[in-house]
């Protein structure tokens, strides 16, 4: 018989750094968590991806035992790291702040496609495309098949 879920718990943790501080020790010790455990096993799991931020989903249940699953790292973050910039525009319809390619668009959403919501990677290209756009960034270069280039 499988286990009765009580509830999910969706966190962002920087990669190999899992401690019992906020925001982990609050959100799993409120739901009965062992805090170090699940520590202990997310910094093994992590450990390829020192300082990133990681998203991940931890399912609870009933008898407090939990799994997580591991998602990849957001698109945003991605990007950021790509243009080589610090952040976002404030204005990114109006003040641009850096320039990615369609190369690198394409890169992330390669890596990306397990966890976005889209069919095909020309759909998953375009969703990443226009997270860059709403970032206040310019992609650059010719698009790649099928995709229509927004400025």
């Amino acid at each position: 018989m499988a286990k009765e879920i009580e509830t999910f718990i969706k966190l962002q943790v920087k990669g190999g750094a899992a401690n019992p501080a906020p925001p982990v020790g609050p959100a799993l010790g409120s739901k009965g968590v062992n805090i170090m455990e699940f520590c202990k096993r997310f910094n093994a799991r992590t450990q390829d991806t020192p300082g990133k931020l990681v998203p991940v989903i931890i399912t609870v249940y009933k008898d407090k035992s939990f799994e997580f699953e591991l998602k990849t790292v957001p698109a945003a973050v991605q990007l950021l790291e790509a243009s080589k910039i610090k952040s976002g525009s404030a204005e990114p319809n109006r003040k641009k702040v850096g320039t990615v390619s369609w190369e690198q668009v394409t890169t992330i959403a390669q890596d990306k496609m397990a966890d976005l919501n889209a069919f095909s990677l020309t759909s998953a290209i375009s969703m990443v495309a226009g997270t860059a756009r709403s970032m206040g960034l310019t992609v650059t270069g010719t698009p790649p098949e099928g995709i229509v280039a927004k400025v």
